[in-house]
């Protein structure tokens, strides 16, 4: 699945990532204020994060979209399940957007692409995560349909030692579905 999108006139182009974009993705994740990245479970900042997240891929635990303009990647997005645990029938949504590109569509565009590739793996339920104060992040969220479950409060620390809560945000695919389906 490749697409190429007018975000506001700049042309993005979204693939899956393959180990071709590894540098592209580190060098996005080196440009992201560290504030972006607090609610990863991991810190896209070092490379063997990165190895990581290529090798799930690989395993089939993760579905992950790259989109890039002008040869540089401006946005990542991840479905990550554990087919092994108690709830396979869930997946999170990971999103990251540059600064730059926000505002101009290519996060709705990723998050629908992220909600189809979940529905096509057989997710019944995504969730998401966000510090509480990415307001455009939870407005986008909850525009496609997902709604607030829980507050974890001082769940993640910054390198300079302040902690900061995570919003978990889900999402009921097939509700959804039945909801879309209903209004179209």
């Amino acid at each position: 699945m490749t697409t190429t999108i007018d975000c506001q006139g700049t042309w993005v182009t979204i693939r899956p990532f393959a180990r071709a974009d590894a540098t592209g993705v580190a060098e996005f994740a080196q440009s992201l204020p560290e504030h972006d990245l607090l609610f990863l479970s991991r810190d896209i900042k070092h490379a063997r994060v990165i190895e990581a997240w290529l090798d799930a891929i690989k395993a089939g635990e993760i579905e992950s979209l790259v989109a890039t303009a002008d040869d540089a990647v401006v946005a990542t997005t991840a479905i990550v399940r554990d087919p092994l645990s108690w709830s396979p029938h869930v997946a999170e949504v990971r999103m990251l957007v540059s600064p730059a590109m926000r505002g101009k569509g290519l996060g709705r565009t990723l998050l629908d692409a992220s909600i189809g590739l979940a529905r096509e793996g057989g997710t019944t339920k995504l969730m998401a995560r966000m510090t509480p104060d990415q307001r455009g992040a939870i407005m986008l969220f909850e525009e496609a349909g997902f709604r607030g479950e829980a507050m974890l409060r001082d769940h993640v620390k910054a390198r300079d030692g302040t902690v900061h809560d995570i919003a978990i945000l889900s999402l009921d695919v097939g509700r959804s579905d039945a909801k879309r389906s209903a209004f179209v």
